[in-house]
């Protein structure tokens, strides 16, 4: 890899050192020997010709990812066979997925990176640093719904060294393996594209007042994009209430290799967390379209579901209840006043008049109702 040397720019890149896990009480990490060993299957699946491909311009490590249809869709309860969408899912969503991360307050301003992080240049200079080098090596296996991922933030560094870069910490999340009794997750909901909504419950002092709500979705484009969203939301009584957002924006770098292996200045994509902010004028008014749901009862029976076709769906937005954040994304969070129920959504305008958007509908007792994704245009 080549580099454009300049004293004045500051790159923040790639690492490697300690390791820290969120939640240790409530995430248990496994030993996925079986999913370790098909990795080689899934790099030649990843290749392979289905209904299109949609190679990502200007990677040079790009193996083409297949763009799936998700029209023909079917849920399972957490048994070991998966549902026939589980396969296609586990091929896109598998790999290495590299890019930024930032979080925001819940007014969408984003927060700072800790000082005790920020390399002195950066201070000196008067730059202020508010995104995470990251890295999400995923792994699903392709025969049973099994699924591991990792969240690893890079330390900021000065200048362009991606074998300077130092893991500041590893979120390790395990999706599967006998779900449905330990009560790891809530929900899992997932279309075959890759995109995925996933309910954690967090323990706070003995008891989960805490949870985010996950929103993994791929750009229809270009299957080799995606973003995640990370909604914080606490449980105040029967009341569901925005903490904070976590963003990450997330480019396919190449097949699952544990993050052995990093991107650096290969992947085409920037820290975002400072750029300008979605306006509300392109997301607000009357949008429709179709839409893929899972519904769920608040057992452990019905844990990982895949989304089913549905109707169309309508919606109505209006600009007080968004928070606009960069890349094009929102996010909201409701209370009907017929109903109770809370809806949580994410979206993302990833061309004009063009939207992709999650949510997730919480009953008047904070339980889960439903999970849905939507491909969206003005109505």
């Amino acid at each position: 890899m080549a580099f454009a040397s300049s004293s004045s720019v500051i790159c923040q890149n790639r690492a490697l050192s300690s390791s820290v896990v969120s939640s240790p009480a409530l995430f248990h990490h496994r030993c996925f020997s079986r999913l370790q060993s098909q990795r080689i299957l899934h790099c030649n699946r990843r290749s392979s010709s289905n209904i299109g491909i949609n190679a990502s311009p200007g990677a040079s490590s790009v193996v083409a990812k297949t763009a799936l249809s998700d029209a023909h869709v079917q849920s399972y309860s957490s048994c070991p066979a998966p549902a026939p969408g589980w396969s296609d899912f586990a091929q896109n969503v598998s790999g290495e997925w590299d890019g930024y991360g930032a979080d925001f307050s819940s007014e969408g301003t984003p927060i700072e990176l800790p000082e005790s992080v920020v390399p002195d240049a950066y201070r000196e200079w008067e730059v202020k640093v508010f995104d995470w080098q990251t890295q999400c090596p995923t792994l699903a296996e392709p025969e049973q719904p099994s699924l591991m991922y990792k969240t690893i933030k890079l330390l900021p560094t000065v200048g362009c060294e991606a074998d300077a870069a130092t893991r500041y910490s590893i979120d390790e999340r395990n999706i599967g393996d006998g779900i449905g009794g330990n009560g790891e997750v809530t929900a899992f909901g997932y279309q075959r594209s890759g995109c995925y909504v996933v309910v954690w419950p967090i323990e706070v002092g003995g008891s989960c007042k805490l949870m985010e709500l996950e929103h993994c979705l791929v750009n229809p484009q270009d299957r080799e994009s995606r973003v995640r969203v990370v909604q914080v939301v606490r449980v105040e009584g029967s009341r569901l209430v925005l903490q904070n957002i976590k963003v990450f924006c997330e480019q396919w770098y190449g097949p699952f290799r544990n993050g052995e292996q990093l991107g650096g200045c290969a992947i085409n994509d920037s820290a975002f967390a400072s750029t300008a902010a979605l306006k509300a004028s392109e997301v607000v008014g009357k949008w429709q379209g179709p839409v893929s749901v899972a519904r769920f009862d608040g057992s452990q029976i019905n844990v990982i579901q895949e989304l089913l076709a549905d109707n169309v769906q309508k919606s109505v937005r209006t600009e007080s209840e968004l928070k606009l954040l960069p890349k094009q994304l929102w996010c909201s969070l409701k209370e009907s006043k017929d109903s109770g129920d809370t809806y949580c959504e994410v979206g993302w305008l990833f061309a004009h008049g063009h939207a992709i958007t999650s949510r997730c509908i919480f009953s008047s007792t904070s339980k889960l109702k439903e999970i849905s994704i939507v491909n969206e245009t003005p109505a």
